[in-house]
C-alpha cells in the first residue's frame, strides 16, 4: 500500500500553489497576473500580424455607501454575484478577470474596435443593472466602464492598463453608467485635469479662492433679505474658471473639504458686516453629506469667525442626500439643532423629492430655474410651481425661486404667491466690497455703519 510520504505532494501543491496566485479568492476569476498572461500570450500569438484586441475595466458606481449600509457580507454576496453574471455573459476566448474591490477587468481578443467595445459595454451594463438579491431585500447597482484597444492604445500589459484606467476615469467623471473607449484626446483631457487640480489646490492654500455674493429678496417688496454665496476662481496663468468645473474636481479628487471650509471662512467673515437680520446661504457638496465630521466642522468654522449659526442656511442638493442618507440625516439633525437653517436646492428636479421631503427635515425649497425660466411660455411648469407652493404652505416650508431674469416672471411668481426669489434680475453676483457698497448704497443698517 501507498503510504503518504510516497504520494507526489511536492507537484500538487506547486499546481496550487500556482493556482492561487493567479485567481481572487472571494469570486473564483482571475486576478491581475491572470490577465497579464492572457495579454502575453495573445500579443505572442499575433507577433506576426498583431491584430487589434480590447481591455476593459468595469467599477461599481457607489458600492462602497451600500457595502457601509449593509455590511461587508453582503459586499462580498453582491460582488459574487456580479463575477457570477460577468462569467455568463462574456464570450468565448475572452477573460474576465477581479482586482481590487468592486473593480472586474475583461480581456476582448475578438473586439477590434471602438464601436464593438461600446456595444460589448452597454450590454454588461445590463447585466449588472438587474438587482442584487441579498436575501431579505434586493439591491440596484451601476457600472462605469474604460477600454483601451491594443496596440494603439499601448503595447505593453502596464501602458495598456493605464490606458483603460484613464478611459474609467473619464467615465467616473461624467457621472454614473458611462462608457469611455480611450483615445489621444482623452488623455490629453485627463492630463488638462491633472493641470488644474495642481493648480486649484495652489489656489485653495494661496487663499486665492474667492466668494461672491448674489442677492435673496422678499418678492413682495424686492428687500434684500440675505445672500448665496458663490465659489469663484480667476487663476493668473487658466484666467476666469467656472465653479461648475472646479468645484466637481475638488469633490471628485477628494479636497473639497479643503475649498469649503476656506469659502465658509470668507463668507462668514464678510457676512458679518451686514445687518444681522440678512441670512448667508452656503452650499455644501455630496461628500460633505457623507462625511460624519460635517457638522462639527461647520460650527467650529462659524466659532472661529464668531458668526452667529442662527443667521446661516446650508443648502443641499437631493442628489447629495441620496449619496448616504443616514450620515446625511445625523449631519443635518445635528446642524439644525445648532440654530442653523437647511435648504433644498434644485427642487423638482430629482427622482423622489416628495419622499426627501418626508425622510429630512428642511426649512425652505429652492424651485430650480428649469421651471421658473419657463413660467410664462409653458403650462406645465407654471402648474408644477403652483404645486410647490401649496405643498410648501402646507408644510410649512419657505420658498425660494431661483434663475429669475426679468420682471415679468418675477411678477408672475409675486402674484402665485412665491415668498422669495433670486437671479440675476435682483443682481449679479458681487464680491464682498461691492456686497458691502450695495448695502450703504441702499441705506440698509450695515454693522460696519452701527460701529461707526
Amino acid at each position: 500500500m501507498m503510504m503518504l510520504a510516497d504520494m507526489p505532494l511536492a507537484s500538487v501543491s506547486q499546481n496550487e500553489l500556482q493556482t492561487m496566485a493567479y485567481t481572487d479568492p472571494l469570486t473564483g476569476l482571475g486576478n491581475r497576473y491572470r490577465m497579464r498572461d492572457r495579454i502575453a500570450q495573445i500579443s505572442a500569438e499575433r507577433a506576426a500580424d498583431p491584430a487589434p484586441f480590447t481591455i476593459g475595466i468595469a467599477n461599481l458606481d457607489s458600492f462602497k455607501p451600500i457595502n457601509d449600509l449593509f455590511g461587508s457580507a453582503a459586499g462580498d454576496e453582491i460582488l459574487c454575484q456580479v463575477a457570477h453574471r460577468l462569467k455568463a455573459c462574456i464570450p468565448d476566448g475572452a477573460v474576465v478577470t477581479r482586482h481590487d474591490g468592486d473593480e472586474f477587468a475583461f480581456v476582448l481578443p475578438l473586439v477590434f474596435e471602438r464601436a464593438s467595445a461600446e456595444k460589448f459595454g452597454q450590454m454588461i451594463r445590463e447585466v449588472l443593472s438587474a438587482p442584487y438579491d441579498l436575501g431579505d431585500r434586493n439591491v440596484r447597482l451601476s457600472a462605469s466602464f474604460g477600454f483601451a484597444i491594443y496596440p494603439f492604445a499601448g503595447e505593453e500589459f502596464d501602458e495598456l492598463l493605464k490606458s483603460a484606467e484613464t478611459a474609467l476615469y473619464r467615465s467616473k467623471r461624467r457621472g454614473r453608467s458611462q462608457i469611455t473607449v480611450y483615445s489621444r484626446e482623452i488623455a490629453q483631457e485627463m492630463k488638462r485635469a491633472t493641470q488644474l487640480e495642481q493648480a486649484l489646490r495652489n489656489a485653495i492654500i494661496s487663499d486665492a479662492i474667492d466668494v461672491h455674493f448674489q442677492t435673496i429678496v422678499s418678492l413682495a417688496n424686492n428687500q434684500v433679505l440675505g445672500f448665496e454665496a458663490l465659489a469663484r476662481w480667476n487663476d493668473p496663468d487658466l484666467g476666469f474658471v467656472s465653479p461648475g468645473v472646479f468645484v466637481p474636481l475638488a469633490e471628485e479628487r477628494g479636497f473639497i473639504d479643503a475649498l469649503s471650509e476656506t469659502l465658509l471662512r470668507k463668507a462668514a467673515e464678510a457676512a458679518l458686516s451686514w445687518p444681522r437680520e440678512m441670512f448667508l446661504s452656503f452650499n455644501l457638496s455630496s461628500a460633505q453629506l457623507m462625511d460624519p465630521g460635517t457638522s462639527a466642522n461647520v460650527l467650529s468654522i462659524l466659532g472661529r469667525v464668531g458668526f452667529d449659526p442662527h443667521r446661516l442656511e446650508l443648502e443641499i442638493t437631493e442628489t447629495a442626500v441620496m449619496g448616504s442618507a443616514d450620515t446625511a440625516n445625523r449631519i443635518i439633525a445635528d446642524l439644525r439643532q445648532a440654530g442653523v437653517r437647511i435648504s433644498l436646492d434644485d427642487f423638482g428636479t430629482g427622482q423622489s423629492s416628495l419622499g426627501r421631503l418626508r425622510d429630512f427635515m428642511f426649512d425652505k425649497i429652492k424651485i430650480d430655474r428649469a421651471f421658473v425660466s419657463r413660467i410664462n411660455s409653458d403650462r406645465a411648469s407654471e402648474h408644477i410651481i403652483k404645486a410647490i407652493l401649496t405643498m410648501c404652505e402646507g408644510l410649512d416650508l419657505e420658498v425660494v425661486a431661483e434663475g429669475i431674469e426679468d420682471y415679468s416672471e418675477a411678477a408672475k411668481l409675486r402674484m402665485l404667491g412665491c415668498g422669495m426669489g433670486q437671479g440675476y434680475y435682483f443682481g449679479k453676483p458681487a464680491d464682498s466690497i461691492a456686497t458691502l457698497r450695495f448695502l450703504h448704497e441702499n441705506e440698509y443698517d450695515t454693522g460696519e455703519r452701527a460701529m461707526a
